[in-house]
C-alpha cells in the first residue's frame, strides 16, 4: 500500500509536480477564501479565462507567458470596470461580455500557431508534470504574497466581504481593498495556470474554500482548512492520475469539487438524521 502511494513521487519531475501543485493549492486556497465569502466566483472564473489571449500572444511572440497572462488580466479588469461605469449594466453583464470575448480571442490567437492543438491543450489544461524550478519560485512567491497580504489587510478584506458601506464608514478604504483583492486573485491565477491550466485552476480556487466553508466558520480557519484540502487534493489527484493514466492537472482540479459534494451530502444526511431524532423525541 505504501509503495502504491509513494511510487508516483519517486522521480524528480514528479516531486516538482507535487511541490508545484501544493504551492498553487495554498495560494488559491487563501485567495479563494476571499473569493467565496465575497461572492466573486463569477469574476474569478472570468479572470481565469481572461488570461488566455495574453498567454497565446506570449506563445506566438515568444516572451514570458506570465507577463502575457498578467497583462491580459489587467486588460480584462480594466474592461469590466469601464463597461460597468460607463453604462447602466450590472457588473455581471460586463464580466460576461469580457469572459466570452477574451476566451474567444485567445483561442483565435492560438489557432494561428503551427502547434495549435498542443499549445491550446497546454494553456487550457496545464502540464503539472512539466513544472520547472523557475515555476516553483514563482509559485512560492505568489503563495507567500497571498498569505502576507491577507494577514496585513485582513480587517479591510473581511468588512468589505460583508458590507462595503460599513467598510467605507469605518475608514477602511474599500476601493483600495477591492483593488488589492483583485490583484491577489490575478496573481494566484497567473502563478498557478502553468501547473493546472487556465481552465482547471478554477477548481482549486473555489473547490477547497467552498468545502472549508461547509466545515468551519471563522475566516482564518477556512483558509487553513482550504489549504489542507487543496494540498490533499493535489496529492490524491497525482496518485490517481499516475495509476489511472489520466491528466494530472485535470484530476487535481476535480478532486476538491468531488469532495465538496461528498461533504455537502454528508452534512445534509446528518441534518436530516438530527431532524428525525428531534421529531421522534417530540412524539
Amino acid at each position: 500500500m505504501i509503495d502504491w502511494l509513494t511510487e508516483p513521487f519517486q522521480l524528480a519531475f514528479q516531486q516538482r509536480a507535487l511541490l508545484g501543485g501544493a504551492l498553487a493549492a495554498i495560494a488559491t486556497a487563501v485567495v479563494g477564501t476571499w473569493v467565496v465569502i465575497r461572492g466573486m466566483t463569477f469574476l474569478g472564473d472570468a479572470l481565469v479565462h481572461g488570461v488566455v489571449p495574453g498567454v497565446a500572444l506570449a506563445v506566438i511572440l515568444d516572451f514570458n507567458v506570465l507577463v502575457g497572462a498578467a497583462a491580459a488580466a489587467v486588460v480584462m479588469i480594466g474592461g469590466i470596470n469601464l463597461v460597468h461605469r460607463q453604462t447602466t449594466f450590472s457588473e455581471d453583464t460586463s464580466i460576461g461580455l469580457l469572459f466570452a470575448g477574451m476566451l474567444g480571442l485567445g483561442v483565435i490567437l492560438i489557432s494561428r500557431t503551427s502547434t495549435y492543438t498542443g499549445s491550446l491543450t497546454s494553456i487550457l489544461f496545464g502540464d503539472v508534470l512539466g513544472v520547472t524550478s523557475g515555476d516553483l519560485v514563482v509559485l512560492g512567491v505568489v503563495a507567500a504574497v497571498a498569505v502576507v497580504v491577507s494577514a496585513l489587510f485582513y480587517r479591510p478584506f473581511l468588512v468589505l466581504s460583508f458590507n462595503e458601506q460599513k467598510a467605507q464608514l469605518f475608514g477602511l478604504r474599500p476601493n483600495l481593498a477591492h483593488v488589492l483583492l483583485l490583484g491577489l486573485v490575478t496573481a494566484a491565477i497567473v502563478g498557478s495556470f502553468r501547473t493546472v491550466g487556465a481552465l482547471l485552476v478554477f477548481g482549486l480556487l473555489v473547490g477547497p474554500p467552498a468545502t472549508a466553508a461547509l466545515i468551519v466558520r471563522r475566516v482564518p480557519a477556512m483558509m487553513a482548512t482550504a489549504a489542507l484540502i487543496g494540498v490533499g487534493s493535489v496529492v490524491v489527484g497525482l496518485v490517481i492520475s499516475y495509476h489511472a493514466a489520466t491528466s494530472g492537472s485535470a484530476t487535481m482540479a476535480v478532486v476538491p469539487v468531488a469532495l465538496f459534494f461528498i461533504v455537502l451530502t454528508a452534512k445534509s444526511a446528518m441534518r436530516a438524521f438530527r431532524q428525525r431524532r428531534r421529531e421522534a423525541a417530540a412524539a
